[in-house]
């Protein structure tokens, strides 16, 4: 049975205990004061695996309602890295799309080892953005790793390294 997760403006949250025993064994969504807090991939990952429906209101909202407030490419990629056991937290304070943790890994108790940001096959990375992506996560001893989303949804990585003198 699908539990709930509620939207109120821009945020998204769940008090039930589905909820909060899945975020403590799966680290999906932030436990904070009783209740968990769903970032908008993490509630379309839920919706999408059945393990969750969100309600706005009264009313249920579909997957396809909701994927169009958010970049389907970086739905994509957080699905593909999430099905391969991998834990995706916001990295906004980073520049980045999502910090990474390795299957495994729970943040708080690890640092994520990647920082991920994610483009469009056909798009120009400037040089200049590039680099600063590169050092960005060098800086805050990650790698970087590019996830390139072509025409046909399909993800290609490329995890670049710092090298040193």
């Amino acid at each position: 049975m699908a539990f709930p997760i509620y939207q109120t403006g821009s945020s998204f949250h769940s008090n039930s205990s589905e909820a909060i025993a899945l975020s403590s064994k799966s680290s999906i969504g932030e436990i904070k004061q009783g209740k968990v807090i769903y970032s908008i991939y993490e509630v379309l990952y839920l919706i999408d695996e059945k393990k969750a429906e969100l309600i706005k209101g009264k009313n249920p909202v579909k997957f396809e309602q909701l994927l169009k407030k958010a970049e389907a490419n970086i739905y994509v990629v957080f699905k593909d890295l999430r099905d391969k056991g991998n834990i995706l937290k916001e990295g906004l304070k980073f520049g980045a799309d999502f910090r990474v943790y390795e299957k495994g890994e729970k943040p708080g108790k690890a640092h994520a080892k990647y920082l991920l940001y994610v483009t469009n096959s056909s798009k120009k990375l400037e040089l200049k953005d590039f680099a600063a992506k590169a050092r960005i996560a060098h800086s805050t001893n990650k790698i970087l790793l590019l996830a390139a989303v072509d025409s046909e949804r399909d993800v290609s990585y490329y995890e670049i390294k710092w090298k040193s003198q």
